[in-house]
């Protein structure tokens, strides 16, 4: 017993209880954040400590601690906390958010156990910190911060808690029963940051909130806790701008722009925008997709290079799946916090094997996928399945699930976690065993579509191949690289409708002319498709380069027997000899022959309005108006719609000729009504031109000025150009226009429309 009493005497009120912490087994870390003592503080003390006691481990103090009883054998009744409990420094690059910090607030008020989550760097914690620091006087017994980062066993999760309250576990009591006991008595909040890596911890959480009624729980993760009391807050990434090249005040207007801008003068003390800054700083923010880690780190290397400079070298690194440029951040933020490469890296390896081989597998995608494409391509050898193992990447957000189509969801990882998912595809050696399934996918794809094009399918089928536009450009990228060049050429071929249907002339013209030069190394089967598709897309440019397509296909055709497609090269072939009426004629009746003895009734409507065309340009109405209707007829058999409307624009074009204004607007507004319900963007733009004529004749030139100008901003960004025989009308339209106001005007008024979007185009010519 003296031994006991002199031992006590010994030490003091402060190395008591850090005794005691250093029984519940508390890091000297842990003990000073308890404690709100410095690190070496803390260290003093144990050397103190040890001394006192004749010891020279903390082992041995511990055992000493206990025989000597210092540690008690009751329970005490109340344990304190920490009396001023402390918060992290907020950011000083905290901007905008109000939306979200309303959000998160209005669901705290509401909720027990709220998780933020999103993936690393998109500033869940200063969103959290934010939100407390205007809550602080909510809670009586105040708001305390529970970092995890640090932690590498979820066990010691109860123990980081309890350093935090700055309360020891009894000897008796196991610390949990002390966490409870003592919340069970106090009003407060908890807010415990990057719970993703200790996720096994998660059960602790209700146990504590049984506890007290009174308290709550504010958790970060890249991942949800999956707690029934739990409510889930996804924080988005900043707002970015509305326009891909912004001005400078629409590039002010979003966050992501102001948080380039402040972190670039931090750096820069005098960096200013400009009107040529501006858009590179608004792409820079946009290929980033917005995330706070991201800007940041890419506008602190504006010290080095210029916006426009880093926008060139981004774009490099986002072909190269090169993360290195996005580096260097402050030395103060948390190592994963430093480079974007450390974040991802973070949510990376918190997977198991089979979900890196998936994360990485998923980077052969562009732009997204559906879940049928991600079974078919990536399934193949993952020793996991494949709907498992894509959920619990959407849960870590490595992977975000958004609306597709109808009711398909797509699949989609940010630009710069797909670069690092890159990276470990070509680590893993897999790349172009990938590659190579997912080009044989979307080629098997195409195909299935073409020839529903033709048909009622064309609405569906041409939603479905927009959505993976970019997938089917990496197809045709890696077929003429180190590829396949045959898939490119099928795929080429069976694109033709869709590029020519749907406006990407531009586009589908150069993919073909640069196939055209490596079709000598495919097999013959695949020639006449693939001509007859970029004959399609050149004779916009140039009526003769068509023409030598459309004959070679032809000979082609011919010469590998393939009856079907013979008869589009002569229809397609007669289309483009309108110069030549008689040989043109005669062509497409052959054609027109050919597809009645297949039976094929896309191709007979097809040729009935080629008829229909040679008829129009050689100023022949009638016989025109016969083939269209008899056309028209045949489409809507088929119910391919994209036909119905080209029939109603003919029709449009035959009523302007002969002064029937009344009747070309009426027909023009069914096609309109038509082309917006299958969100046909090229027949829209062509039928505000066509449009156009018709209220000019009505006695409206102003408003014919300003849908000419509609017309042309939609092709432009489309890249598309009218057919030949419709183009020598809409000329003749926009002269007719001219003719009937002042050059001021017409200017003007086609500027205005110009200035419109498509959608507010067409409520003008609908009058909605």
């Amino acid at each position: 017993m003296e031994e006991k009493g002199t031992s006590q005497e010994r030490l003091n009120k402060r190395e008591l209880e850090i005794v005691k912490r250093l029984s519940a087994g508390l890091s000297d870390q842990q003990i000073a954040d308890g404690l709100v003592l410095s690190l070496n503080t803390v260290k003093w003390y144990n050397r103190q400590i040890y001394s006192k006691l004749g010891v020279n481990s903390r082992t041995q103090a511990i055992m000493r601690v206990k025989d000597l009883g210092l540690l008690g054998s009751r329970v005490s009744p109340s344990p304190d906390l920490v009396s001023r409990p402390t918060l992290p420094t907020q950011t000083p690059l905290f901007l905008g958010r109000r939306r979200e910090v309303a959000d998160v607030k209005q669901l705290l008020s509401a909720s027990r156990l709220l998780t933020l989550t999103g993936p690393g760097g998109t500033g869940k914690t200063q969103l959290a910190l934010r939100v407390v620091a205007e809550m602080t006087e909510a809670y009586a017994d105040g708001i305390y911060f529970v970092d995890l980062a640090s932690l590498s066993d979820h066990t010691l999760v109860a123990q980081a808690i309890a350093s935090a309250l700055g309360i020891v576990e009894g000897s008796l009591e196991p610390l949990l029963g002390t966490l409870q006991r003592v919340l069970a008595r106090r009003e407060l909040l908890l807010l415990i940051d990057n719970f993703e890596h200790v996720i096994k911890a998660a059960p602790l959480i209700p146990k504590l909130l049984a506890a007290s009624s009174q308290l709550k729980i504010l958790v970060t993760s890249r991942e949800p806790l999956h707690i029934s009391v739990e409510q889930e807050y996804s924080v988005p990434p900043l707002s970015l701008p509305l326009a891909e090249r912004p001005s400078i005040e629409q590039l002010m207007e979003s966050e992501a722009g102001l948080l380039f801008l402040r972190r670039t003068q931090m750096v820069l003390p005098h960096f200013t925008l400009s009107e040529v800054t501006a858009p590179a700083i608004g792409q820079i923010c946009l290929s980033l997709d917005g995330l706070p880690l991201a800007i940041e780190l890419a506008a602190a290397r504006c010290k080095l290079f210029s916006p426009q400079a880093l926008l060139e070298r981004l774009e490099w690194a986002r072909e190269n799946s090169s993360l290195h440029l996005l580096s260097g951040g402050l030395r103060d933020a948390p190592s994963r916090q430093r480079t974007l490469r450390n974040s991802i890296e973070w949510s990376y390896n918190l997977l198991d094997e089979s979900e890196k081989r998936l994360f990485a597998r998923l980077s052969v995608f562009r732009g997204g996928c559906s879940l049928e494409a991600i079974e078919n391509i990536c399934g193949e050898g993952l020793f996991c399945d494949v709907v498992e193992g894509l959920s619990s990447l959407v849960e870590k957000h490595l992977v975000q699930q958004k609306a597709g189509p109808g009711d398909e969801f797509r699949f989609v990882m940010l630009q710069m976690i797909h670069m690092y998912a890159h990276e470990q595809l070509k680590r893993n050696g897999e790349e172009e065993t990938l590659r190579r399934r997912h080009a044989e996918y979307f080629v098997a794809l195409a195909e299935q579509a073409e020839p529903e094009l033709r048909m009622a399918g064309y609405e569906y089928w041409s939603v479905r191949l927009n959505v993976d536009q970019e997938n089917i450009r990496a197809v045709l990228s890696w077929s003429l690289t180190s590829g396949d060049v045959a898939l490119g050429i099928r795929l080429a071929g069976a694109l033709c409708l869709f590029w020519y249907g749907d406006g990407y002339h531009a586009q589908g013209h150069q993919w073909t002319q640069h196939l055209l030069k490596r079709l000598d190394e495919v097999s013959l089967v695949y020639h006449p498709k693939f001509l007859l598709s970029a004959g399609h897309l050149a004779f916009l440019y140039d009526l003769e380069a068509g023409q030598n397509l459309f004959r070679r296909a032809l000979a082609c055709a011919r010469e590998v027997k393939e009856q079907l497609q013979m008869a589009w090269a002569l229809a397609l072939l007669g289309y483009t000899m309108l110069q030549e009426p008689v040989v043109a004629l005669s062509l497409v009746e052959e054609s027109l022959t050919v597809f009645h003895s297949l039976k094929y009734q896309p191709g007979i409507a097809q040729a009935l309005n080629i008829r229909g065309e040679i008829a129009r340009f050689c100023g022949d109405d009638e016989l025109a108006r016969q083939a269209y209707e008899e056309c028209l007829a045949v489409s809507q058999q088929t119910r391919e719609t994209r036909r119905i409307i080209f029939m109603y624009n003919n029709l449009s074009f035959l009523a302007l000729h002969t002064n029937e204004a009344e009747r070309a607007r009426a027909l023009s507004r069914q096609g309109l009504q038509l082309a917006r319900a299958i969100n046909n963007t090229l027949q829209v733009a062509t039928i505000l031109a066509l449009l156009a004529g018709a209220v000019c004749g009505l006695g409206q030139p102003q408003q014919a000025a300003r849908l000419l100008g509609a017309s042309e901003s939609a092709m432009e960004r489309l890249g598309a150009f009218h057919q030949p025989n419709d183009k020598r009308e809409i000329d003749s339209i926009i002269t007719i226009v001219r003719t009937q106001l002042d050059d001021v005007t017409f200017q003007t008024t086609w500027s205005q429309g110009r200035e419109l979007t498509l959608e507010q185009a067409v409520a003008q010519a609908l009058n909605e």
